[in-house]
């Protein structure tokens, strides 16, 4: 049991695309719209389990300023202004999946930010702040975003967005700051970070999994009738990362040390796909969870390249300052 638990997260680029697959075999004969009540619930349940041990007390320590400023300009200017322009040339006879790159575009860092840069060696301490803030500025300022992104072409309520942020984004996070505190009444900090965190990593991509599963099946016939989608959606992701990485990586060369500037790429490349999927699930459909869901291949596959290239090239460790 232990081991089918965490096979989707040792497994992600397998996982995701089965559980795609698997929504659109299963929809194509099955109805599952009545699993549509269900999302919700799982995407709390999703976000919960990331949210255990974070440090939002880490927004107060301003020692990586600059990092923070640079990261406010790429992510909230920048990436959402390349995101609006692929979406109104090359999305725009497909709104909704137009409301789905708005979305993966506006909600910054990951887990994936902290875990690359300390494989990569970067600045750890601006990896983590850069997460946090991220996620709150993040949240607060997407829906008037969207409104001013999509608005024009797909119905954009703000209070039901910002309500639908709060139970999938700030209601998990409290949830997750409770639990942490009463583990924290039964183990030490270390106990805590080597035995128990990791065991909430696998209930989250199993929620994500749910999310993409019934997401996609219940307008599998829609999309499989449509495969021209899938093509669309894929181009626009790889061109969307693509822009990312040049505008990132120059910021990161012309201003920062080595450990700075692979914080700030991470910190500004990958995207809190989880979160968006189920925002895009709950506030606009299929089409937009069909999008986020590629991301998370684009994502995972891109970074993994990049890594590599970036340690060869422009962010050798030899080059590291001390």
């Amino acid at each position: 049991m232990k081991r089918l638990y965490f096979f989707p997260q040792k497994y992600l680029l397998v996982s995701v695309p089965a559980s795609l697959l698997l929504g659109f075999l299963v929809g194509t004969f099955i109805d599952t719209s009545f699993l549509k009540s269900t999302i919700l619930v799982a995407t709390i349940i999703m976000i919960y389990a990331t949210m255990v041990g974070f440090k939002l007390k880490e927004l107060a320590n301003l020692k990586e300023f600059k990092v923070l400023l640079y990261s406010v300009l790429i992510n909230f200017v920048l990436i959402p202004l390349v995101a609006f322009m692929l979406g109104k040339t090359l999305l725009h006879d497909h709104p909704v999946m137009f409301a789905g790159l708005a979305l993966s575009a506006l909600l910054p860092t990951s887990g994936m930010t902290i875990s690359w840069t300390a494989i990569q060696k970067g600045n750890m301490a601006a990896a983590v702040k850069l997460t946090v803030f991220g996620l709150v500025l993040g949240s607060l300022l997407t829906p008037w975003y969207l409104l001013a992104m999509v608005g024009k072409y797909v119905e954009i309520n703000v209070l039901e967005t910002f309500r639908t942020i709060i139970l999938v984004v700030f209601l998990p996070m409290l949830l997750g700051h409770i639990t942490f505190k009463w583990l924290m009444k039964k183990y030490t900090p270390e106990q805590f970070q080597k035995q128990i965190k990791p065991n909430f990593a696998p209930l989250s991509i199993w929620a994500m999994l749910y999310v993409v599963f019934v997401s996609i099946s219940m307008k599998a016939k829609m999309i499989v009738s449509n495969l021209q989608l899938i093509a669309v959606a894929l181009a626009v992701l790889v061109l969307f990362y693509l822009i990312n990485y040049l505008i990132s990586t120059f910021f990161a060369k012309q201003f920062f040390n080595r450990e700075d500037g692979v914080a700030l790429v991470n910190g500004t490349v990958l995207r809190n796909l989880s979160i968006a999927i189920g925002l895009a699930a709950t506030s606009f459909g299929a089409e937009a969870a069909l999008i986020v869901t590629l991301a998370f291949i684009v994502q995972q596959q891109s970074i993994a390249y990049y890594g590599k290239l970036a340690n060869k090239y422009w962010f050798k460790p030899q080059q590291q300052t001390i």
